[in-house]
């Protein structure tokens, strides 16, 4: 059996992102799918209430437009946009791994 793969950046998400098409009844991220996901498409991996943001790459994507239970296919027909608050603290957490010391590195 071949594990169907996803992607899934943060934890607050509430979608995974198929990079494997998933098949209705195929369980990924502890969620069975209860219709067909195309890849590059996104199921959601919780219930999300009509309105509630869609969360995806720890991001508000869009709004359900109506509720999307898990392992529903999330596109759409089920998501909406709106104008929300946001907050523009873009890469506040960002670090610098050093992974090299600065004179290991290669320079040109």
């Amino acid at each position: 059996m071949t594990t169907i793969r996803t992607i899934r950046l943060s934890s607050d998400d509430n979608v995974v992102v198929a990079v494997d098409a998933i098949a209705p009844g195929a369980t990924v991220a502890g969620t069975t799918a209860r219709e067909r996901v195309p890849r590059g498409h996104k199921m959601a991996v919780a219930d999300v209430g009509a309105d509630a943001p869609v969360r995806k790459y720890g991001q508000i994507i869009g709004f359900a437009s109506r509720p999307i239970a898990a392992g529903d296919w999330a596109h759409e027909h089920n998501v909406a946009l709106h104008d929300f608050a946001r907050d523009y603290r873009f890469c506040e957490g960002a670090k610098n791994d050093e992974v090299l010391a600065p004179d290991a590195r290669a320079t040109f």
